[in-house]
């Protein structure tokens, strides 16, 4: 099983852990995320999508699979399902943040939507991370400091944050509250327990550490 990245369009920050988190990773790019595999030394095997953000030729050497414009389907959506077809044990997606905001949510509910049907999707730009909560426990290495977030997609029910500036203990948290925003970490691990609910981690990674 191959780990692969999925470039695309949003932007990045090419920092240390950027680089080694992608380095020899097999590659798929979503129409204009193509622009970001030179930067990142990177070599798409498959270069995907309708194509209306980047209209440029593909490298030499990357086949390009054209879709139509109106489909039911997101690039991203289908570059992933290329990755898995293709025997990606797990799919990393640079670029998935920032840009349009109507592109960053699509990006967190799909890594959502596939996470929970057991195949491993997390979302890196270089500086943050956003890891779905599909396990009723998961531990996160991070540093002291770090600032995290849980974003809640349903109510909450059940969720415990350890390791954490302001913890919580089998606390049920209703959709419209803001209280798992803005979190710190206090060592070198968060620990987060969720018994039922839909949510994501945003947590900020230093850019030096490779």
């Amino acid at each position: 099983m191959s780990r692969f990245t999925i470039l695309l369009a949003g932007p990045i920050h090419v920092t240390p852990r950027l680089l080694s988190e992608v380095r020899g990773t097999r590659t798929i790019a979503a129409d204009a995320g193509i622009a970001h595999a030179a930067t990142l030394g990177l070599r798409p095997e498959l270069w995907v999508g309708d194509f209306d953000s980047h209209r440029g030729e593909a490298p030499e050497g990357v086949p390009r699979h054209e879709w139509p414009r109106d489909k039911d389907r997101t690039d991203g959506e289908i570059a992933i399902a290329e990755a898995f077809a293709r025997g990606a044990g797990s799919v990393l997606l640079v670029g998935a943040f920032g840009g349009r905001t109507d592109h960053v949510f699509s990006h967190l509910v799909v890594a959502l939507r596939e996470s929970a049907a057991g195949r491993s999707v997390v979302l890196f730009d270089g500086c943050e991370w956003a890891y779905p909560l599909t396990e009723p426990r998961q531990r996160f290495a991070t540093e002291p400091g770090a600032q995290f977030s849980i974003l809640k997609f349903s109510d909450l029910r059940g969720l415990t944050i350890e390791g954490a500036r302001f913890p919580l203990q089998e606390a049920d948290i209703p959709f419209a509250s803001i209280l798992t925003q803005s979190n710190e970490a206090a060592g070198p691990e968060v620990t987060v327990e969720l018994a039922d609910g839909r949510a994501v981690l945003l947590l900020q990674a230093d850019p030096t550490r490779t």
